[in-house]
């Protein structure tokens, strides 16, 4: 039960499903306004860009049980939710959302389901990413990577001084993604998410919309 919904109702001397309905036709009128990934690298590269910042996030959702809800458990973060990908410009502002994929999902998957790399060539970009996205981009011949990531090292082979640098650098210049995410995450309403893919996408997508005019004002 939400008390701030009974309260808009009993205000305006309506039902709380009113109020319900009227919020959700509202979110999915915010959602339409979000940019489409084609449409967001196109404005990015007309703009005179070169590179995009790509992040990962899960958004913590209400556990529950049954087995159709396994799959929102993610074993990484040990708790249940969504995951989303999302772009930001080179400034950490949020230009696209994936839709919801279930917690257990990779990055990797998700992005491959998006066709990020196939899309950020068309477009003419790079993006910047971190060690989660390793293995994603497989260019062919002289073909220039669509996604550069740090370097990983392994049991049998430490990383040098220079990649431990260049780890570095890449991770200053993604430092403004997490800001973009950080951002969109302190909004109240995702603390009371619940687990229908569809709803958290349109309402997140609604954020960006909202976030992306109050940017532009």
């Amino acid at each position: 039960h939400d008390q701030r919904l009974a309260d808009l109702a009993g205000g305006n001397d309506v039902s709380a499903s009113t109020i319900r309905r009227w919020v959700n036709e509202v979110i999915e009128l915010l959602a339409a306004r979000a940019p489409r990934l084609d449409r967001a690298l196109n404005t990015i590269s007309a703009a005179g860009g070169d590179v995009v910042l790509l992040d990962g996030t899960l958004v913590r959702t209400r556990r529950r049980s049954g087995r159709e809800n396994r799959r929102n458990f993610s074993g990484k973060h040990k708790v249940h939710g969504l995951l989303f990908l999302a772009l930001t410009d080179e400034r950490g502002n949020l230009i696209w959302i994936s839709a919801a994929r279930p917690g257990r999902a990779s990055e990797i998957t998700t992005a491959r389901h998006n066709r990020l790399c196939a899309r950020l060539r068309e477009a003419g970009l790079g993006a910047l990413a971190d060690l989660g996205f390793v293995g994603l981009d497989h260019p062919e011949g002289d073909e220039a990577p669509a996604v550069i990531t740090g370097m990983k090292a392994t049991r049998g082979r430490k990383l040098t001084a220079a990649q431990k640098t260049a780890n570095q650098l890449l991770n200053r210049e993604r430092a403004v993604a997490e800001h973009g995410f950080a951002a969109l995450k302190n909004w109240r309403i995702l603390t009371k998410l619940r687990m229908n893919p569809r709803h958290a996408t349109q309402l997140l997508r609604a954020l960006l919309a909202f976030s992306t005019t109050e940017t532009t004002r």
